[in-house]
């Protein structure tokens, strides 16, 4: 099965640029009510995603951070906790799934690293639903 059937394209992701502050990530994944969003270079290729955690664990570890100072520290000065791992848009159906288990999307990517969209966690699930469904 080819995965594109899957794919949420970079034009209906949500996603923030690498070089873009703390307070300007916070505010979209508010706004968006989203847990995790993809990073992204200057060139459009996938850096990594970032979580709310990785949020949480920045403001434990710097006490003097307030809402007030966190447009000076910039997304790329953030340790982020996860590796969600990107596949090609040629992948396999079974890759997916296996990196699904831990991630609430995958991203995708083209041969170059271009970031071109997400496959969402909640779709695999459902098309494995149907899938099963049917065979019964």
């Amino acid at each position: 099965m080819n995965i594109a059937f899957f794919l949420t394209p970079k034009s209906d992701v949500v996603w923030e640029d690498f070089n873009s502050t703390m307070r300007q990530a916070m505010e979209k994944m508010e706004y968006h009510s989203y847990t995790a969003i993809p990073l992204l270079d200057g060139k459009g290729r996938y850096v990594g995603t970032l979580t709310e955690g990785d949020l949480l664990w920045m403001l434990k570890n710097n006490p003097d951070l307030t809402f007030n100072n966190l447009n000076k520290i910039k997304i790329s000065e953030i340790k982020r906790h996860m590796n969600n791992k990107p596949v090609t848009i040629n992948s396999d159906i079974e890759s997916l799934i296996s990196l699904a288990v831990n991630q609430n999307f995958v991203p995708v990517v083209d041969d170059h690293g271009t970031f071109i969209g997400i496959i969402k966690r909640s779709d695999i699930i459902n098309y494995c639903y149907e899938k099963f469904i049917n065979e019964r």
